[in-house]
């Protein structure tokens, strides 16, 4: 790390530049400038124009790439009167924009701004936009030249206008680019497939005589970019913001696309240790366990990535569901794990969850009773599955957005000229929380009810009713049943599948109200924590007891090894249930010191790649590092955790997030 990036990475991290945020700005603002027009695409438009103007140019001490949030967001293009009015009888996803879908940055950064200017300008709401953030970087340009900062000056002279024409510029412009999707209104904003869109820009310049060196210091001013302003952009959390970027990568014909701009990344990455951009990495059963080791250095830093993905597996599954092949080999991740097409892709990757946990509670306190045998119980609890699978797609019908104009620029083959009313690939996820649990929950039910006879139908109901008091025995029992998912056991195993694929056939022929499919996924998302609130279940866990983060053992079970977990996690055929959604393993911090340390990890990761896994993300921490700052936040402000698809400040997490990560630093091998 070069003086220059750690002294912004020293004013940034702490959120120094907050200094400059008008904070009073909207105090008496009045809205209804860009609300007048009785069509929303104009009135998003006046909206980015406002706030864009709204905006002061601020250049903070030796940065060359620029671009400040000086205001907070401007009130929405519609009253609440008008929300109702605009979603009744439609369904809203989240809050009712275009969101974790994947720009084509390089569309408009190939062209320049004025060119594609020059093609719009007979759709006023595009000009309006095109001409605001144009403008924009003109004011910036102004700013750097009164500062004598004629490097960005320049840079500013040739982009956004017109391509860019260095590596610099690029990250320049596509700094701006990302800025302004945010503003407009959207959020979750991907970067998609950083190395790929980004690398014809850094070739030119090494071979024009750019050093290493050079664009890595370029390159971590851009990630340092990406916290500048990200307190204004939470999800769930501080840190769930969807600024996740994916790195290598097979071709349709099987090249390698990992390149010098992956590897600089990931260098990058783990000189700053902050945690955006988030880091994932394509790889296949070819990638060579030197690029493993190189990335097992990042995770041994403590930042949660990166995630891996499997081409093996995901690039089959993604097929299967009707993506063409070049497509599909040009999958990104969205905000944490989901699977979409950049540029072509409108899916709507995490619209709701399923729970295996409740199915399954469902199965024991309605149909165990009239089941004579463990099969026709396993059959009931898959049908419960499959049923509710299919009233989730009943749930979502006829969903609306607001209109994104700038946006759309950065999409192909559209439905209209806005990307909110879809695009080539309009598909719907739904994740699916809790199956170890309900493997684990199906394999006591067979135990206590049909092996052992030690328990009742009637009597497991009534268990389960009182959270196991009075049965504190057959709990115990039951935990200690070695039989869970996880362990690599074969009837275990075999449960999980049984009800993975319940789920996932359940959806086959279902089209959603955009004419798209619907994939089921391994992922949880924050549902982990709200479908944690359920009953106790059979497994012995009680009423209201943490769900395991996604793809994952049970919370308190330790299984044999981490080879066993991987094992059991790749016995289904994952090409199934391709919506992501990780395995989630945890490590002792000591467990990744030294050599030693990260070349076993490389090797465990490369083992369930190769063992046909999809999806893996690993989280190093120390439990007694954990505790210390619950008592001394102060002194750990940037402690960084894997929560569920994305990487947080741990001292900024809600409570509930915090105790369910100290619960799975209890299993950490």
């Amino acid at each position: 790390m070069t003086e220059r990036i750690k002294a912004l990475r020293e004013y940034i991290v702490p959120r120094r530049q907050k200094e400059h945020r008008k904070a009073d700005f909207l105090d008496g603002f009045d809205p209804s400038f860009y609300r007048k027009s009785p069509d929303l695409r104009p009135r998003s438009s006046q909206r980015l124009r406002r706030a864009l103007e709204a905006e002061t140019p601020v250049i903070l001490d030796g940065e060359k790439i620029v671009f400040l949030r000086t205001v907070p967001n401007l009130p929405d293009i519609l009253s609440e009167t008008e929300q109702e009015e605009f979603f009744r009888g439609r369904s809203k996803h989240e809050l009712g924009f275009a969101f974790n879908i994947a720009p084509d940055y390089a569309a408009l950064m190939s062209e320049g701004l004025s060119a594609v200017r020059e093609r719009h300008s007979a759709d006023e709401p595009t000009a309006i936009a095109l001409d605001a953030v144009m403008a924009f970087a003109e004011r910036y340009r102004r700013k750097a030249e009164e500062l004598g900062r004629t490097d960005i000056a320049d840079a500013l002279t040739q982009i956004p206008a017109k391509p860019p024409r260095s590596f610099y510029e690029a990250l320049l412009f596509l700094r701006l680019l990302h800025y302004v999707i945010w503003i407009e209104g959207s959020y979750h904003v991907i970067l998609g497939r950083f190395d790929q869109y980004m690398y014809p820009y850094l070739k030119a310049d090494l071979k024009n005589g750019l050093s290493r060196r050079e664009a890595l210091e370029l390159l971590e001013e851009f990630f340092l970019g990406c916290n500048k302003d990200s307190d204004l952009y939470p999800g769930m959390q501080q840190g769930d913001n969807g600024q996740s970027i994916v790195l290598g990568g097979y071709s349709p014909d099987g090249e390698d696309m990992y390149n010098v701009l992956s590897e600089l990344a990931i260098e990058a990455s783990l000189d700053l240790k902050v945690i955006d951009p988030k880091i994932n990495l394509r790889v296949g059963a070819k990638t060579p366990i030197e690029r493993y080791i190189f990335a097992t250095k990042l995770t041994a830093a403590g930042l949660g990535f990166p995630q891996y993905e499997n081409d093996d597996v995901v690039v089959p599954g993604l097929m299967k569901l009707g993506y063409s092949k070049e497509d599909a080999c040009d999958y990104c991740v969205a905000a944490c794990w989901e699977f979409i097409i950049p540029s072509v892709g409108a899916d709507i990757p995490n619209i709701d969850a399923l729970s295996f946990v409740a199915c399954v509670n469902d199965a024991v306190k309605y149909d165990l009773e009239s089941c004579v045998s463990y099969e026709e119980f396993v059959a009931a609890a898959e049908k419960r599955v499959a049923d509710e699978a299919k009233a989730i797609t009943r749930r979502h019908d006829n969903i609306r957005m607001r209109p994104a104009p700038f946006m759309s620029l950065m999409f192909r083959e559209k439905k209209t000229n806005d990307i909110s009313d879809g695009a080539k690939y309009n598909n719907y996820g739904i994740h699916g929380t809790g199956l170890a649990p309900a493997a684990d929950s199906l394999i006591a039910v067979k135990k206590t009810v049909f092996e052992e006879k030690t328990l009742t139908a009637e009597q497991l109901c009534d268990a389960l009713d009182r959270d196991f008091s009075g049965y504190e025995d057959i709990r115990r029992q039951i935990k200690s049943d070695r039989r869970k998912f996880g362990n690599g056991e074969p009837e275990s195993d075999e449960a999980a599948q049984r009800l993975l694929y319940a789920f996932s056939d359940a959806l086959i022929g279902i089209n959603n109200d955009r004419g798209g499919i619907w994939r089921a996924g391994t992922g949880s998302a924050m549902y982990y924590v709200t479908h944690g609130e359920t009953g106790a279940s059979p497994d012995g866990r009680l009423s209201g007891g943490f769900l395991p983060a996604n793809y994952s053992p049970s919370i308190g079970f330790k299984p044999e090894s981490p080879l066993s977990v991987i094992r059991s996690f790749t016995s289904p055929d994952l090409t199934r249930a391709i919506n992501g959604g990780p395995l989630t393993l945890e490590f002792d911090s000591g467990s990744v010191r030294g050599e030693d340390g990260i070349t076993k990890i490389a090797q465990l990761v490369r083992s369930f790649v190769i063992l046909g896994g999809h999806q893996l993300q690993l989280n190093v921490i120390d439990r007694n590092r954990l505790l210390d700052a619950r008592r001394n936040p102060e002194n750990h402000k940037n402690l960084v955790v894997r929560v569920w698809g994305w990487s947080g400040y741990f001292v900024e997490l809600d409570r509930c997030y915090q105790d369910q990560i100290l619960e799975r630093a209890e299993m950490t091998p």
